[in-house]
């Protein structure tokens, strides 16, 4: 959908076209005749194979030339090569960005020297965080589609250090805050997190090392919701029970039960009966699409930028049967199951400061018809012709499953504060005179 101007707390976001001008002409191949030409006298078997002769001996010092100045450079073999150990568990937060604690990341940078010795006078790292905009303001614009944020940087030098042929081991380590958001790829922009490492050696040349990470969310289950809908003009209620959280991957239960089905008059009774049902699972996506400075004023100056929405059905369902029906209690229980269709790649709840959002629905209709039946004869009831289409929606929690993994902060031993006292001592042999205030006892 069309984006509009709002104010953002981040560098300006700005309007997009919707689609791109076509510069190129179309790819098709050309229309080639495969009738030979009437008005051209045919050539001799002779002379065509001296223009074959010709064409050889001409075209190919050009195409010789041609692919010799086109031979790749071949640049020349670094002293050294860097590559990484990751030591610590896959990256979770569990539960909410409010709550989180965060996670531990460490592991040893590998750096395999080749030549005799090396010199390195400088060795750092990077945990960038890049944004990647589908709608950006400015459409050939590289700083208006991507957007690169440092969180954190390793300095693994402080003075020039020679290092011998072999395998040397950089450790590091660092506490990802838990408010960070997790990795994600949606409709309208991508959120990757990346590592770079560049060692400067003493001769200029730079050994750079790129490695992607991959952060998740994982939210507790905790109580089941409840939840009561009333769709007025009629006496319809739906008491809905629901999970906590639902997962991308795997079904969750949907209970309901409609009640107030049923309206007694004097001699007949009024009622409704539930016809079909359908349950879809809705995606919505919002992000605020920023500007570069030479683009701001497209969008009214610094501060302001571009919502974008997208809403997207990530799983649905038509049910035609599987509830029952009570009149005399006037209640109908439906039971069905949902999931998430894996195959248009859901992607989990998030909420970023920088306008990037993603939330999930659950809508259910129902259409219900109306019945008439005398209150002598239940069993003969007439279809009125009236009917209704009851519509409801609950918000959806999509995470990551946590399975047995729990908070870094959890897992630490306990500190000796924390060791309870131990229980007394027990003589099994006692010898000695008792206390005054005690008598022996005699068996």
């Amino acid at each position: 959908m069309p984006g509009r101007l709002l104010s953002s707390l981040r560098p300006s976001p700005a309007p997009t076209s919707k689609a791109a001008h076509l510069e190129n002409p179309p790819l098709f191949p050309p229309q080639y005749s495969v009738e030979p030409p009437t008005n051209q006298k045919t050539k001799s078997q002779e002379s065509l194979v001296m223009d074959a002769l010709k064409r050889h001996s001409l075209g190919g010092r050009h195409h010789s030339d041609k692919k010799a100045s086109k031979s790749p450079k071949v640049e020349p073999q670094k002293g050294a090569n860097i590559n990484m150990k990751v030591e610590s568990p896959p990256i979770v937060f569990y539960n909410g960005p409010q709550t989180s604690s965060g996670a531990l990341f460490s592991g040893q940078l590998e750096v395999n020297v080749t030549d005799p010795h090396i010199t390195l006078d400088k060795f750092e790292m990077q945990l960038l965080a890049v944004v990647v905009t589908k709608k950006p303001v400015h459409q050939h614009c590289p700083e208006c589609e991507k957007q690169t944020t440092e969180i954190h940087k390793w300095e693994f030098l402080k003075a020039p250090v020679s290092l011998q042929h072999g395998a040397h081991d950089f450790p590091f380590s660092h506490l990802l805050p838990g408010h960070l958001p997790a990795t994600t790829r949606g409709a309208l922009a991508t959120l990757d997190y990346y590592l770079e490492a560049v060692a400067t050696t003493s001769t200029g040349d730079k050994i750079k090392y790129q490695r992607n990470i991959d952060i998740k969310r994982a939210i507790f289950p905790g109580p089941e919701k409840h939840s009561i809908r009333i769709f007025p003009p009629t006496n319809l209620t739906a008491a809905v029970t629901l999970p906590p959280v639902v997962h991308p991957i795997g079904d969750f239960l949907l209970e309901m039960r409609l009640s107030g089905i049923v309206t007694n008059q004097k001699d007949s009774q009024t009622r409704w009966r539930l016809r079909k049902l359908n349950w879809r699972i809705e995606e919505t996506h919002k992000f605020v699409s920023p500007a570069c400075p030479k683009h701001s004023q497209k969008v009214g100056g610094e501060g302001k930028g571009v919502l974008h929405e997208d809403i997207h059905v990530i799983g649905s369902e038509e049910v035609k049967t599987g509830w029952k029906t009570d009149f005399e209690q006037g209640n109908i229980d439906v039971e069905f199951r949902a999931a998430c269709n894996m195959a248009l790649k859901p992607v989990c709840d998030l909420e970023s400061p920088n306008g990037m959002e993603v939330k999930h629905n659950l809508i259910v209709e129902m259409v219900v018809a109306e019945e008439w039946a005398p209150l002598k004869k239940l069993s003969q009831a007439t279809p009125t012709g009236a009917a209704r289409v009851l519509r409801t929606q609950f918000h959806l929690i999509l995470t990551e499953r946590a399975g047995m993994g729990i908070s870094w902060d959890e897992e630490q031993p306990p500190m000796y504060e924390d060791v309870p006292a131990s229980p007394p001592t027990y003589v099994n042999n006692f010898e000695g005179e008792l206390d005054s205030d005690h008598e022996p006892l005699n068996l």
